[in-house]
């Protein structure tokens, strides 16, 4: 029989921090070269945006909220100050729906799809359109019982809160890859 090889526990615990450090280093290693970054906020192309999103809207008001904590862009709501906008933004529409999926054999339903949309565009200040008439879309489904109405009402609006997040998120991205002419 061989003796057994025993290191002292204080270079074993050396040897496993050396062996998780050098895998540490060699995973962010491994996603810089194939050009993973952790997602920045948007560098807009221009200064200063007039949009005539409803005080009203949710939706609206995470946006303009998002926007704004970009820090170096100026949002202008008062049409009368229009003119002095680099860009545009229309929103044309932003519809919240509700839509049967599934029904129980008894005709009571079992599942919603909830969909929330977001239509708009851009445009510069002389008129060139830079984002044409563009809808997003996000979705989820929802169970449904009768008796947990009221949870599934809070999940609901969870739900719908986490769309419009993602719709805003997106909508940044796309107004940051708009060019001005």
């Amino acid at each position: 029989m061989h003796p057994r090889h025993t290191v002292p526990s204080s270079r074993r615990q050396w040897l496993q921090q050396g062996v998780r450090m050098g895998a540490t280093v060699a995973t962010f290693g491994a996603l810089s070269a194939c050009g993973f970054q952790l997602r920045k906020a948007p560098d807009l192309p221009f200064k200063t945006l007039y949009t005539n999103i409803a005080e009203t809207s949710l939706f609206g008001q995470l946006l303009k909220r998002n926007l704004q904590s970009l820090g170096n862009l100026e949002i202008i709501t008062d049409v009368r100050e229009i003119e002095r906008a680099d860009v545009v933004l229309d929103m044309i529409q932003e519809l919240q729906e509700k839509v049967i999926l599934s029904r129980t054999s008894t005709g009571t339903v079992r599942e919603f799809t909830l969909r929330l949309r977001v239509r708009f565009k851009l445009r510069s200040r002389n008129g060139d359109e830079l984002i044409p008439d563009t809808e997003i879309v996000q979705e989820r489904e929802i169970s449904f019982s009768e008796t947990a109405a009221l949870s599934k009402e809070s999940e609901e609006q969870l739900l719908y809160r986490d769309m419009r997040s993602d719709l805003v998120q997106q909508l940044l991205r796309r107004l940051a890859a708009a060019r001005l002419p």
